[in-house]
């Protein structure tokens, strides 16, 4: 008798998109100390090449899978330039020059932004709760804007700058998520989760070889600790392969619109790792902003209670 039934087969998914974004969470914070140990673009050239050796596998093409098309081909290239090339450099810049908490509070713009990229991109339709959870996301980075960091980093009103060119880059990785979501639905119908993670990481690897090298012959790898070592091992395997596999696993089964509501992990994931790992505190508009953005996750995806979305 077959025991999987739709309804255990929709949990295991909902359980797999869960997991990736509590992932997502978590490897955001953490690429922080990551980030002052090693030149950012050899951080992504190092976590391209250990995910690479891990998913060399996962590059051959199943049987029953039929040959890329020249469509398909340039959707990896664009998922990976946009989603994890561009992406990693913007997240982990803007996470080096601000905090964790702000990296929880601008990243919890995701949904909203999916939901108006799939509005220019795939003529889909905006609600006004939509655009309303556009408005928090945008008041939840102006309060970032405006509050004086409280995690213990030096500079005073230079800190501040550096500080708003954080939350920026992180926007821009935002949109670059964006990006990522609405190609990565359309790959789904045509590739297998795994081939999916391995084709555009070998494309993250190939966009990112020319900066690491030269940052890797100028660079002491003998200075970092085994901690670092495992915390980057941790971060190639959980931001390349785990949360990639899990997140198109869960596509396969849940629309795009309803596999939103799981992005609400990944602030809360942020933030938590960056207050109980990474020793930061949220001041008074930094925890304000964070409800303000969670609200705005709470608006773009989860559901109305008629079509109209009133």
């Amino acid at each position: 008798m077959n025991l999987v039934t739709p309804s255990s087969h929709r949990l295991a998914a909902s359980a797999c998109l869960a997991a990736s974004m509590t992932l997502v969470g978590s490897y955001v914070a953490l690429s922080k100390p990551l980030a002052a140990a090693f030149p950012v673009l050899l951080l992504a050239w190092l976590r391209f090449g250990i995910a690479a050796v891990a998913m060399l596998p996962w590059l051959r093409k199943p049987a029953h899978e039929p040959p890329m098309t020249r469509t398909t081909r340039r959707l990896v290239f664009l998922e990976s330039f946009l989603g994890n090339f561009l992406f990693s450099i913007c997240m982990i810049y803007g996470v080096s020059m601000t905090s964790a908490v702000s990296a929880g509070v601008v990243m919890a713009a995701i949904p909203a932004a999916v939901a108006v990229a799939s509005w220019l991109l795939l003529r889909e339709r905006v609600t006004g709760r939509t655009w309303a959870a556009v408005a928090c996301a945008v008041v939840g980075i102006g309060l970032l804007g405006i509050a004086k960091p409280v995690h213990g980093a030096p500079g005073g009103g230079s800190q501040q700058g550096t500080a708003l060119l954080g939350h920026l880059l992180l926007f821009a990785a935002v949109l670059c998520e964006a990006a990522y979501a609405v190609i990565g639905k359309k790959l789904t119908s045509s590739l297998g989760p795994k081939r999916i993670s391995a084709l555009i990481n070998l494309w993250g690897l190939v966009l990112a070889t020319p900066f690491g090298l030269y940052f890797a012959a100028q660079f002491d790898f003998g200075a970092v600790s085994a901690g670092l070592w495992i915390l980057l091992v941790f971060y190639a395997l959980a931001a390349s392969i785990w949360t990639v596999w899990l997140w198109m696993t869960g596509l396969r089964s849940i629309p795009a619109a309803q596999a939103g509501v799981f992005s609400v992990l990944l602030p809360v994931s942020a933030a938590l790792t960056g207050v109980l790992a990474l020793g930061e505190r949220m001041g008074t508009l930094e925890l304000l902003a964070l409800a303000i953005a969670l609200v705005g996750v709470a608006l773009a995806t989860l559901p109305g209670r008629s079509v109209s979305d009133l």
